[in-house]
């Protein structure tokens, strides 16, 4: 009786299987098309993402150019130990927390500010003008808005000019370590302001108009219309793009840095990212700015499962 059972369990399990495959077979067929346009992407990510994660393993060796990936001797854990005994392990844990948190502060609610203030007015060209304006922005270069910024703070830039017209003494700004992070940060936030705002102006299109017509019946003004209306609605993008900044925070944009930070200011200004180019790329230290960056990743990766988690647990909203 019991390997009748066991049979006829089998037999369940296979027609349960051919069907699930006769289903995705069907399913290939009717959305033929819908594939193929993924299947790019697919191999996109596949050659330029997850095929060079072999590389990771010159994180635990000590690899040389002459003998290659699998050529090279294992040396265990003895990078990530170098890097955790480095007398820079802290400025650099310090320097990319303080840079994030500080884009999380005034960077990341800048786009939400100016969507709400976009999205009171009611002259429509006014509010095209205003958005054009604070998208162009984006679309400038990293190395011109650098270069434009050099020349706005420089001794005989236009911000030390004014200084001068009330009387005050020249500011070596990108010499000063404690005027980085302002620079760095206020730069941001106008090159992406407009930009970012435009997923919550897409968001608030989605609000149900009839919301705002209960919400004036019950004598709200613009103000609580806002605060009770408006910013719910969008809450659910601002949680998803929340999480995502904070999935990130030790990844800071090394380009940017790189252009704007000499030795003066790396008190303030090194991150893990510019420390793993100039030990992998100018110092060919390849094995030790892997495991830097793999470091990075890792921690990188738990801050946005922990991110994901608070979520679920003090709100509906989460990323998956």
């Amino acid at each position: 009786m019991s390997s009748l059972n066991k049979n006829r369990a089998s037999l369940l399990a296979r027609d349960r299987k051919d069907s699930k495959l006769t289903v995705l077979g069907r399913d290939l067929i009717r959305n033929r098309y819908i594939y193929l346009m993924l299947l790019p992407v697919i191999v996109y990510y596949a050659i330029f993402h997850y095929g060079p994660m072999y590389g990771l393993l010159i994180a635990f060796k000590n690899y040389g150019l002459a003998d290659g990936v699998w050529g090279s001797p294992w040396v265990g854990f003895a990078h990530f130990q170098s890097f955790f005994e480095n007398h820079f392990f802290w400025r650099l844990i310090r320097n990319t927390l303080l840079i994030n948190l500080y884009e999380l502060l005034f960077a990341f609610p800048a786009p939400i500010i100016l969507a709400l203030l976009l999205n009171e007015l009611r002259l429509k060209f006014f509010k095209r003008v205003v958005q054009t304006i604070s998208y162009l922005p984006h679309f400038i270069s990293i190395v011109v808005v650098v270069g434009m910024l050099v020349d706005f703070v420089a001794r005989d830039g236009l911000i030390n000019n004014i200084l001068a017209m009330f009387g005050m003494e020249p500011i070596a700004f990108l010499q000063e370590p404690g005027w980085f992070r302002s620079l760095y940060i206020s730069s941001g936030v106008w090159q992406g302001v407009g930009w970012g705002s435009i997923i919550y102006l897409a968001a608030m299109s989605t609000i149900d108009p009839s919301l705002y017509d209960a919400a004036r019946i019950d004598g709200a003004g613009r103000w609580r219309q806002t605060l009770s209306v408006t910013l719910p609605g969008i809450m659910p993008t601002i949680v998803i793009l929340l999480i995502l900044n904070i999935g990130s925070m030790m990844s800071v944009g090394s380009e940017k840095i790189i252009l704007m930070y000499n030795p003066l200011t790396y008190e303030t200004a090194d991150v893990i990212s510019t420390y793993v180019y100039r030990k992998g790329i100018l110092g060919a230290d390849f094995g030790y700015s892997a495991a830097v960056g793999l470091f990075n990743s890792i921690v990188s990766f738990i801050l946005i499962m922990l991110a994901n988690t608070i979520s679920k647990a003090v709100s509906d909203h989460k990323l998956w």
